[in-house]
């Protein structure tokens, strides 16, 4: 059904909202003043009007590098270089298992700032991130949106796109890009609708390979149905079902026993739900009661440094490591909380698969109240290492919107957070808007056990791009000691005035970077950026050449760290 406005969720929607004001128990709700799930879809407004990259304008692309993160800008041209006067956001990310250096995110690719008619951009990398190709879209001249990329065990990546058509019929339609290429096929229905989520089984379990999607029910291309199951790679899709409870704006998840989870909002506020049967091959999907989530707050929408979008969707994500915390499930939204501050991000555990909830977490550290921590994004790395990124306006000057990236990680199963820490520049998100005054509606992270990889949108260039942001935590993980130790690092001689040798081992085959930081965590010089054979290496640089200091001298193979510091003599 189109377009399907549900009266009993408007009701529902009317009847929390005068409780809210009129309860002395208001302070439990988590609907806000405006609270109307029926806002933010995605149609049409401006025709299509191609632009030639070839005619448009260049600048420098924009690319920063730390000694704990990486950023780069994706939506670049064959030189490498902006192109001026377009658009992208609303970002999501795939990383091939197989060949962790490939990696593809998507985005809604708007040719030109001026128009919101939007396609289905995309961008590949071959090399880890250090470099990016943007060919372009999947389908120029279809009108394309929400774009949600997840991949399989095996390394094939699927990129599942919302179109609409002039008759507001919505529906999705999942490309695939198999392993080894990068070129996406065709392109399969997989029934759908808007603000769409798609995850796919990795495990070992019956249902590996499984892919699995969920939409909003009120423009569903099969209301009242808003969920989907492919047992075929994708080859075809299965007739829609209904999720009890309605769930909307979230995500999912697949726990380590198969079981799938989702995490998102409803008519009663954030909201989780679960099938244990989902992985069974031709099964009657069943699924848990849907089960009420307290995160301090209520989700945002339409206001401040995001006045046309949402202000962060909720994510969900579980432990699946062998730690002490494996199984804990985990659920983070950027929440308008009880109080006057506009925004902060908040994060609710359970220990017990989602039956019960502790008390949720803050995890922005910040002390004012007037801050918004927008488009909060949570990702979970196999060695339960919890990652955070947000947007946080801490940093603005004035009280303006303009905001930073921001990260957080928790090792103790989200009782507690680090310290928070600032990966990028201010920026005003209220630049470079296509006709459409929003910066889309979610980022997207995943985590290994080395870092978190990010793609993300921002303006630090005066106009919306898209961009990649590799973090590094630099510290070890939950079960990543044995990892750790399996690489070794030793320079000789150390303190050294000329000629520095350093050796290193490394137990796979794959992508060896050495890297020399100064005291202040400043990258000096790449030693190593190439693949290598597993074994013992060395490499020699003129220590001569560089101030009398002490440096660090970091090595990485996949995803394993092993670091020691040199002393330069003069």
């Amino acid at each position: 059904m189109i377009n399907f406005k549900s009266t009993g969720a408007i009701l529902l929607t009317t009847v929390f909202f005068f409780l809210a004001l009129t309860s002395s128990t208001a302070q439990k709700t988590q609907h806000p003043k405006n609270f109307d799930l029926k806002t933010h879809h995605e149609v049409p407004d401006d025709v299509y009007n191609p632009a030639l990259q070839q005619e448009q304008g260049r600048s420098p692309a924009y690319h920063n590098r730390g000694s704990s993160f990486f950023t780069i800008q994706v939506n670049v041209d064959e030189y490498g270089d902006n192109i001026l006067d377009d658009a992208a956001n609303e970002t999501s990310l795939a990383i091939d298992p197989a060949d962790p250096d490939k990696m593809v995110i998507g985005w809604r690719q708007f040719d030109h700032v001026t128009s919101n008619f939007r396609q289905a951009g995309y961008a590949y990398t071959l090399d880890g991130g250090e470099s990016w190709t943007f060919p372009g879209k999947i389908e120029a001249g279809i009108f394309r949106s929400d774009p949600v990329l997840s991949y399989d065990k095996e390394g094939n990546i699927y990129y599942n796109s919302l179109t609409v058509d002039n008759e507001d019929n919505f529906w999705c339609n999942v490309f695939i890009m198999e392993e080894g290429s990068t070129e996406w096929d065709e392109g399969t229905f997989a029934q759908g609708g808007d603000k769409q989520w798609m995850e796919i089984d990795r495990t070992e379990g019956v249902g590996s390979g499984n892919i699995y999607a969920y939409w909003t029910v009120g423009y569903s291309y099969c209301y009242p149905g808003l969920f989907t199951r492919s047992e075929d790679g994708g080859a075809s899709y299965e007739d829609c079902i209904y999720v009890q409870g309605e769930p909307q704006w979230g995500t999912l998840t697949v726990g380590a026993g198969g079981e799938l989870y989702i995490g998102a909002v409803n008519w009663q506020g954030f909201v989780f739900t679960k099938s244990l049967n989902a992985q069974d091959e031709g099964s009657m999907i069943l699924w848990t009661n849907d089960i009420t989530v307290d995160l301090g707050g209520y989700i945002a929408s339409g206001d401040g440094p995001n006045p046309g979008g949402l202000l962060g969707q909720t994510w969900i994500g579980v432990d699946n490591s062998d730690g002490p915390y494996s199984g804990n499930v985990y659920m983070l939204c950027s929440v308008d909380p009880y109080g006057n501050d506009p925004l902060d991000v908040m994060l609710a555990r359970s220990t017990d698969g989602g039956e019960t909830w502790d008390a949720p977490v803050r995890v922005n550290d910040d002390e004012d109240t007037d801050n918004w921590q927008w488009f909060g994004t949570m990702s979970v790395a196999p060695n339960g290492r919890i990652d955070v990124v947000w947007l946080d306006t801490r940093d603005a000057i004035l009280w303006s919107y303009e905001s930073s990236l921001y990260y957080s990680y928790s090792v103790d199963g989200g009782q507690t957070f680090s310290v928070n820490e600032r990966v990028s520049e201010l920026f005003d998100p209220h630049v470079g808007w296509p006709n459409q005054q929003k910066m889309g509606d979610y980022f997207h992270m995943i985590s290994d056990e080395c870092c978190a990889h990010l793609a993300w949108a921002n303006t630090l260039n005066g106009e919306q791009d898209v961009y990649y942001t590799r973090i590094d935590p630099w510290f070890v993980g939950i079960d990543d000691k044995t990892k750790q130790s399996k690489m070794e690092v030793s320079v000789f001689p150390n303190p050294a005035s000329g000629e520095v040798s350093v050796r290193y081992r490394v137990s796979e085959n794959g992508r060896v970077k050495v890297e020399l930081y100064d005291i202040y965590g400043k990258l000096i010089k790449v030693l190593v950026n190439d693949k290598q054979t597993a074994g013992q290496h060395t490499l020699r640089f003129n220590g001569s050449a560089l101030p009398a200091g002490v440096y660090t001298c970091r090595v990485k193979s996949g995803s394993t760290i092993a670091a020691t510091k040199i002393t330069i003599l003069k």
